[in-house]
């Protein structure tokens, strides 16, 4: 064993809509091997009421299974830690305050993450613990509150969709008194149908060769058919249609052989939702897989420490695509870290978060201008916040476009408000002057970029010290230090320069 190398212990927590997973694994000879799970039934999307706030009884159920986390994770480096919320945080209008509570309780902070993101994650989740048979592979995840489709090859999604219907939400809207009936069951499986249309043709012309399928739902559709022979767990439409019977015979599920008890009361509209699936796609069988989304965060974590993000590769994309100048954002880019450097430790900006996304910002500053000049910081933020962007949370995206909104003219603290947390959204905030000041500082666009100026701060207030004689002997970016410092003062920051 003495060839044996071990890599850092990292841990992925999945806040699902029915139940949360914690994953803690450590990475032996390039492989993931996982030294601890935790699953805890807590049905937080059969807590949302009408408005989307979270019953008490919910609510105080979750804190609970997170303090419990939170012990197991007491010691773990933030880095090495990633927790992600899906489709009932996503619909939490409430949200904000339950993650405080929540970061609380667990102590590392929650990522809420797009649906085609939990998409891509599950994929790799999947493709990493599956056998890689070489072709295409669809794989279908039903979640409590969405279902996540995906076409892929190897370990890249081609086509990621995420449709919100879920075993939970259409228990709840099909089968409210847990009976089930074939009426019941028929208009189940119709409005899932109507669910997945809108995709079915770009799913079936692209084609797959192998059929996976995660989440509790499937595995215990694909257990129920086991254990009653139907078939060895491989699911198929006629299997389906048996199991469909039984269900319907029965009731309910409870009395279904093989059925786990906590499974029960949501398992006839996973069925629902997975036939419609088979139906539309035009399925001819699916085999479940063990890897889901809780270990597709961690891959994607253990890319991050290893410097395969896949976040940088998005961010190249999105240069590519919108035709930005490399060379003026490595300028701007260049200058904003150098004075972030000087000032990270009197503002106290802990992380490599803050650096990272002073970098992004400053390579995506001028995305807008693919749209116009006029106006462009916004045009900029408008595209990051509804461009897809895989490997990215929704608080990435609302972080970057916020700083994009900032870099420029007025600098209003409305454009922050979506940043989750005072501490971080006061960081973010200054990051954006940073990014103002190397903006103006290089808005002469020449080679080599202006010296960066030595910078202080106390607080709100920025001293910027020049060579001497340098200001005088530019005096528009003199006259645009003077505007932005007007323009700053508004916002409660001091700018000083000499």
């Amino acid at each position: 064993m003495s060839g044996v190398r071990a890599g850092p212990t990292v841990a992925a927590v999945d806040l699902g809509s029915n139940s949360f997973h914690m994953v803690v694994a450590r990475e032996v000879d390039g492989q993931l091997q996982i030294i601890d799970r935790i699953k805890e039934s807590v049905r937080l999307a059969g807590g949302l009421e009408k408005g989307g706030k979270l019953d008490t009884q919910t609510h105080e159920r979750a804190l609970a299974c997170l303090q419990r986390f939170g012990e197991r994770l007491a010691e773990a480096d933030p880095g090495y830690v990633r927790v992600v919320g899906t489709n009932t945080l996503r619909r939490a209008t409430q949200a904000h305050s339950f993650r405080e509570q929540a970061e609380r309780a667990l102590r590392h902070r929650i990522e809420v993450i797009p649906g085609r993101e939990e998409a891509r994650l599950v994929f790799l989740g999947v493709s990493q613990t599956a056998a890689n048979h070489g072709g295409q592979r669809l794989v279908v995840d039903i979640g409590s509150g969405s279902t996540e489709c995906v076409i892929g090859r190897g370990f890249e999604p081609q086509i990621a969709d995420s449709l919100y219907m879920g075993c939970v939400s259409w228990t709840q809207r099909y089968f409210k008194e847990g009976i089930v009936t074939k009426e019941s069951f028929d208009e189940a499986r119709t409005a899932a149908r109507q669910k997945v249309a809108p995709i079915t043709q770009q799913y079936v012309a692209s084609g797959w060769s192998q059929c996976l399928g995660s989440s509790g739902s499937i595995q215990a559709v694909s257990n129920v058919l086991k254990v009653n022979r139907w078939t060895d767990g491989t699911i198929t439409i006629a299997a389906l249609r048996r199991l469909k019977k039984a269900l319907i015979e029965l009731g309910g599920a409870a009395e279904l052989p093989g059925m786990k008890p906590d499974r029960a009361p949501v398992f006839a509209g996973g069925l629902a939702v997975l036939y419609a699936v088979f139906d539309q796609l035009k399925i001819k069988e699916m085999t479940p897989a063990s890897g889901a989304l809780r270990e597709g965060v961690l891959y994607d974590l253990v890319g991050r420490i290893r410097h395969e993000d896949i976040r940088e590769r998005t961010i190249r994309r999105l240069r590519e695509r919108f035709v930005l100048d490399v060379s003026q954002a490595r300028r701007v880019r260049a200058t904003a870290l150098s004075l972030l450097k000087q000032v990270k430790s009197d503002w106290e900006i802990d992380g490599a978060w803050a650096d990272t996304s002073l970098r992004w910002a400053s390579e995506l500053h001028e995305v807008g201008l693919a749209v116009s000049y006029s106006g462009h910081h916004r045009h900029g933020a408008y595209l990051i916040t509804n461009s897809d962007m895989p490997g990215f949370s929704r608080d990435d995206q609302a972080l970057l476009a916020a700083m994009v909104y900032g870099h420029r003219r007025k600098l209003s603290e409305e454009v922050f408000r979506g940043i989750h947390g005072a501490k971080r959204r006061q960081d973010v905030i200054r990051l954006t002057v940073l990014l103002r000041i190397a903006s103006r500082l290089n808005r002469s666009r020449v080679e080599p970029r202006p010296p960066t100026p030595s910078c202080a701060v106390k607080g709100n207030r920025i001293d910027l010290h020049f060579k001497a004689g340098w200001l005088a002997e530019h005096p528009l970016t003199e006259a645009d230090f003077s505007t932005e410092a007007k323009r700053l003062r508004r916002s409660d920051f001091m700018l000083y320069y000499q």
